[in-house]
């Protein structure tokens, strides 16, 4: 159950309230700000090699090369104050020629353009005054070849400087410290030929890196060099893949850029050699705040045709994309309307995998006659919708943070003089419903890669969501199932799946899914019919829709069969034995096919028990909380239940504002 203040704790118990309804419209999905690009320039520069940074002063400074029939030209460029009036089409000629690959970087009033020549020699091109005027190329060392195809370069905070680049199939970094440059070193990983390498900062250098492995598959992994944050300085993390397509598929990815404006926000190239082949910029954000958790979201296409990918960098209110002939721009603010005025109707429902809210707003006086546009830009389809049920208090108009949905569509009302736009909105599982995975993966074939849990947290993930434990079994730790995805597997099927083999469960709120492992022994986190009046109920015992569970597994160590029952006997006593059998290979032991029989009967138990009651709205009730009712018609003396299912509905012109609680045993 959410935290409430004491104000707001004591209003909800009153017998008259005042409701307070708030809710808003932001420019999110899943907390996470939706970029809306608008491209600021289409110019006529060849698609090639190309790079981006933005100094302290805000300006935008760009580099390319020219194609190699132009002598691969280094070309500069330096937009002050950039947007919409700027003209990006000036390029300055640093009589350079002979670059094989370019990257730039900045901070504060430094600025700095790298690149490889066809001679092996690794150049800089440094500015101490934001870009406006450059000093002489400074030779830095040589690459092993000229199979150069890929190089990123990102400043630490204290001016130090950390250039990476890809020959062949080995990454090389060469780092500036305290202002001297040292020699390349090597990385310590094994793969086939690399195809671009990208990096930003943040404690250490994070980076993302595209090319094959050692059996010829492409790949697209996240990786760290240590600088003493997560990773010890001057070592490599291992290699996480994020996407991966079989040597023979026609597709690969190659040209990633990085950049943490907010979240990390990837963009890569996509290409495909097959019927309809095409070059295809994607991008992706990264799933919450450690880097090294390599958890990102479902890479999204970008509208944009190009082979070599797009740069991205930010400054101030604004987040860059650029290639040799384009810039685009998108505001890194959040953004929200507040239509809790407009409210006359209003009812969430929520329940196991599913959430929905349908909220009424008045449209009289036409002020909601054009969402989406002007004013009224956010509230439009795809945006996130904060729903915050609360009352008027002694301290004023409160509020418990409470459910996120996502705007799924709209319709105006108009009948009888009266007008009213109709919200509908999905909460987060709905995200999971639509995802699907586009590659096959497959963990814990031959080596304990992946648990359970972390199953679950690379599947959220994909769908956008985080994971957060709020309490966890140990099977779902522990246990590491041979598990497989298919291309054009459903998100909620993978869960489902994935849930089956564990006693835990799911709550969905806002950008997080939170683990709950419900146990009958839990506590009970609030009380109904004493301080808390129940306006009706109903309360339902049944039978086990099963009540023994028989389990095979096979231990390949012995070679033989593993055969447990789980039984629940006071169930089989009244009803004799509902059997429910389970056939997995996963399970190698006795205490993991307990684990699974004992998982099955705990959903039967909670299973078991039903009803519902009404009451006035509690402003911090959750999903799965444990709660006790006395009701003393129905034989109830502080009577623990579980939620099963969640409703509120507010209306103004009935002057109606309750919550339904569905029951289930704890």
């Amino acid at each position: 159950m959410r935290s409430l203040s004491s104000t707001l704790l004591a209003a909800q118990k009153q017998a008259s309230s005042i409701p307070y309804v708030k809710l808003e419209a932001c420019n999110k999905v899943a907390e996470v700000v939706r970029l809306q690009w608008t491209r600021l320039y289409t110019g006529s520069e060849d698609d090639y090699f190309h790079g981006v940074a933005m100094p302290g002063d805000g300006s935008l400074v760009r580099a390319r090369i020219t194609l190699p029939a132009d002598s691969r030209k280094l070309y500069r460029q330096r937009v002050a104050n950039p947007g919409p009036a700027s003209d990006f089409s000036q390029w300055v000629y640093t009589s350079e020629y002979g670059a094989v690959v370019v990257a730039c970087a900045a901070l504060g009033a430094e600025a700095s353009i790298f690149w490889i020549k066809n001679t092996r020699a690794i150049y800089q091109l440094k500015s101490t005054d934001y870009g406006a005027t450059w000093g002489s190329p400074q030779l830095l060392g040589y690459s092993p070849t000229t199979a150069i195809n890929g190089i990123a370069a990102a400043y630490k905070p204290n001016g130090d400087i950390a250039l990476f680049f890809a020959d062949q199939a080995t990454l090389y970094v060469i780092k500036r410290t305290a202002g001297s440059w040292g020699s390349a070193v090597a990385w310590d990983k094994t793969t086939g030929n690399l195809s671009g390498v990208a990096c930003t900062y943040d404690g250490d250098w994070d980076l993302v890196v595209t090319g094959k492995d050692s059996g010829g598959d492409f790949k697209l992994w996240s990786l760290i060099y240590g600088d003493g944050g997560t990773v010890a300085a001057g070592n490599w993390s291992a290699l996480k893949e994020f996407a991966s397509a079989p040597s023979d598929g026609g597709f690969e990815y190659l040209r990633p850029f990085l950049a943490k404006p907010d979240v990390y926000r990837a963009f890569f190239v996509e290409k495909f050699t097959g019927t309809e082949s095409y070059n295809r910029p994607f991008w992706s954000h990264s799933v919450g705040d450690a880097f090294s958790d390599n958890l990102w979201r479902e890479p999204v296409p970008f509208s944009a045709s190009t082979g070599y990918g797009l740069a991205v960098t930010y400054y101030g209110g604004y987040c860059w994309l650029s290639n040799a002939a384009g810039v685009w721009r998108a505001p890194l603010a959040a953004q929200s309307v507040d239509v809790t005025a407009a409210v006359l109707y209003l009812k969430e429902e929520l329940a196991e995998g599913q959430g929905r809210l349908t909220a009424e707003l008045r449209n009289d006086d036409g002020r909601y006659s054009s969402p989406g546009e002007g004013s009224l830009s956010v509230l439009d389809i795809g945006c996130q919708l904060d729903f915050s049920p609360g009352y008027r208090t002694s301290a004023g108009d409160e509020s418990s943070p409470g459910q996120s949905f996502i705007l799924d569509g709209y319709e105006h009302i108009s009948s009888a003089g009266e007008a009213a736009l109709v919200l509908h909105a999905l909460d987060g599982w709905s995200l999971l419903s639509v995802w699907r995975a586009r590659h096959q993966f497959r963990w814990n074939k031959q080596t304990d890669e992946m648990s359970v849990k972390q199953l679950l947290e690379f599947v959220m993930a994909r769908a956008g969501l985080k994971l957060v434990a709020t309490s966890q079994s140990s099977v779902v730790t522990d246990y590491y199932p041979d598990f497989t995805i298919n291309p054009g597997d459903r998100g909620e099927a993978i869960i489902s799946k994935l849930l089956s083999f564990v006693p835990d469960v799911l709550l969905v709120e806002g950008d997080t899914a939170y683990l709950v492992n419900p146990l009958s022994s839990d506590s009970s986190a609030y009380s109904y019919g004493g301080a808390h009046p129940i306006l009706e109920g109903r309360y339902k015992k049944g039978a086990w829709g099963l009540n023994r569970v028989q389990v095979e597994g096979y231990d390949p160590g012995a070679g033989v069969t593993i055969i447990t029952d789980s039984f629940a006997w006071a169930e089989i006593d009244r009803l004799d034995d509902r059997l429910h059998q389970v056939y997995d290979k996963n399970i190698d032991t006795v205490s993991a096919a307990k684990d699974r029989g004992g998982a099955y009967l705990r959903e039967a138990e909670i299973g078991s028990a039903g009803g519902m009651v009404w009451v006035p709205v509690n402003c911090g009730q959750q999903l799965y909380d444990v709660i006790d009712i006395t009701d003393s018609r129905a034989g109830l003396n502080a009577g623990k239940r579980r939620m099963a299912g969640l409703g509120i509905t507010y209306s103004l012109r009935r002057g109606q504002y309750k919550q339904q609680l569905l029951l289930g045993a704890v």
